[in-house]
């Protein structure tokens, strides 16, 4: 008896058949969804989600070959388990199945043991795979970040879901995460530092072109007249350069 239990698709067109298998994989704890050809059958899986898929090769309208093919070339149903439903004899259908993408076979009548047998090998590979899956999507999700990273575009809630994990990939994006924390911070602390020193060459080149306009001979020329003219009319200029130009002659009244 499988030590988990699965979302089962019985494709079989006979009746008997059919309702034997559904009863069985019920009993087991699975949940069974059952259809009698390949055409309900890709109805069944286009509208939701198995675990697992048993697959009769003789049916009419869509045949177990056709059915399978159509699974195989779908890319949300590739992976998915089949394992294929045949007599006895039937074994050069059966190596057919294999050959296309089947993971195994089941013969009637079905054995009890060996449906066991059959459902566990299908539903560990089916879980491993799944697993398998997961850790690459979230392996691929550290990629991203990284190239967001560079770009500017990181968000650190990109990789909770990674995080979390606590084998090497969950320390990993852990790690990346507190370090693009870091980068960041380092970003922002020499932006701040470079805006500083901008403002402070600003008014270095301020100070500088003042210095040059006030030190030309035009600048202090105009402002011994500028001290002379006030002088004249009783307003004293602090720290004016009496020097710098020739006092005004007023001529006596009179």
């Amino acid at each position: 008896m499988p030590d988990t239990s699965g979302r089962i698709l019985v494709v079989e067109d006979s009746l008997v058949n059919r309702f034997a298998l559904t009863r069985a994989l019920k009993v087991r704890g699975h949940t069974v969804e059952a259809v009698e050809d390949g055409v309900e059958a890709m109805v069944a899986l286009g509208a939701q989600a198995f675990d697992l898929v048993l697959l009769d090769i003789e049916m009419p309208r869509k045949n177990g070959f056709e059915t399978l093919a159509e699974i195989k070339a779908d890319p949300n149903l590739r992976e998915l388990p089949v394992i294929v439903i045949s007599s006895v004899e039937d074994t050069a259908s059966v190596v057919r199945c294999i050959e296309m993408g089947a993971l195994d076979h089941l013969p009637k009548p079905f054995e009890p043991a060996l449906l066991d047998a059959r459902l566990r090998s299908a539903l560990s590979a089916k879980r491993l795979r799944d697993l398998e899956l997961e850790y690459l999507e979230q392996v691929r999700r550290v990629t991203v970040a990284a190239e967001d990273l560079e770009t500017d575009a990181f968000d650190a809630r990109s990789l909770d879901v990674v995080a979390a994990r606590t084998d090497p990939l969950g320390t990993l994006a852990r790690t990346f995460v507190r370090m693009a924390g870091l980068v960041r911070a380092r970003e922002e602390a020499l932006r701040r530092q470079v805006r500083e020193l901008t403002i402070e060459i600003d008014h270095a080149r301020q100070a500088r072109k003042v210095a040059e306009i006030t030190n030309t001979d035009y600048f202090r020329d105009l402002r011994g007249r500028a001290a002379a003219l006030r002088q004249t009319v009783g307003v004293e200029v602090p720290g004016a350069n009496a020097a710098a130009a020739p006092p005004v002659e007023v001529a006596p009244e009179g």
